[in-house]
């Protein structure tokens, strides 16, 4: 990094980090997350090797934060899904905490790819995918052609192998 950048980031930290902590901590209502989430938010400034040329800093500061404060809900959201699916199970799973973490991250992963799709597209791809449906019955459902259904899945796989290749 840069010297003028290091210093530039240390400046914007030491001015703006109690103030985004303490406005994380007020939409939070935890001190733990607040100060969790403001620090990412610092190193995702770090990573970008920006801070030189911020110019509204608290603004760019909270659109960082927001963006990692929804995040983390739907990580809590997703967590939550998977281990109320796991309790319906008749029979306990012997799953490593490495394990738990590498399940959540590649739900977590698939939950923002299938987020970034239109809702349409999402709804074929997920009919196709997960319900086992063929073409045809997606597009009776659907109202569309099977051709319309076959350029949403084209569309929705070639969505996936970029996000995969990336």
């Amino acid at each position: 990094m840069p010297h003028s950048d290091s210093q530039a980031l240390q400046s914007l930290y030491r001015e703006h980090h109690p103030w985004l902590q303490g406005w994380l901590r007020s939409r939070l209502g935890n001190s733990a997350d607040a100060a969790d989430l403001a620090q990412d938010t610092f190193l995702r400034v770090l990573r970008a090797r920006n801070a030189a040329s911020i110019r509204e800093p608290r603004t760019y500061l909270s659109a960082i934060a927001r963006a990692l404060t929804i995040d983390k809900f739907r990580r809590q959201d997703i967590e939550r899904a998977y281990l109320g699916v796991l309790t319906e199970r008749d029979e306990p799973l012997d799953i490593s905490p490495e394990q738990r973490l590498q399940i959540l991250q590649t739900l977590t992963a698939i939950d923002l790819m299938l987020d970034t799709l239109g809702r349409r597209t999402r709804d074929i791809f997920l009919a196709v995918q997960l319900e086992g449906l063929g073409y045809a019955e997606v597009g009776e459902r659907v109202g569309v052609s099977v051709t319309t259904v076959k350029k949403h899945m084209i569309r929705a796989m070639t969505h996936c192998l970029m996000l995969v290749e990336d």
